[in-house]
């Protein structure tokens, strides 16, 4: 079970979506969720393990290496 908070402007495009369709909300939100996920799973996981594996380099050596130094 879900319950979420949405912004009346959000929740009245819902509304006039289902009288429109006469698909119940949960349906729409289900099938927006499940649009959606895959999309969010690859960002949120790909980020995730773009911190663990980041490799951090001091700007000095940075600085060096393109001969940047004062």
């Amino acid at each position: 079970m879900l319950a979420i908070r949405l912004p009346a402007d959000i929740e009245e495009r819902l509304n006039r979506l289902t009288l429109e369709t006469g698909r119940t909300k949960t349906a729409l939100a289900r099938e927006a969720i499940l649009e959606h996920l895959d999309d969010l799973e690859d960002f949120y996981l790909a980020q995730s393990r773009a911190r663990k594996n980041r490799k951090l380099i001091p700007l000095a050596d940075v600085e060096r290496d393109l001969g940047m130094a004062n």
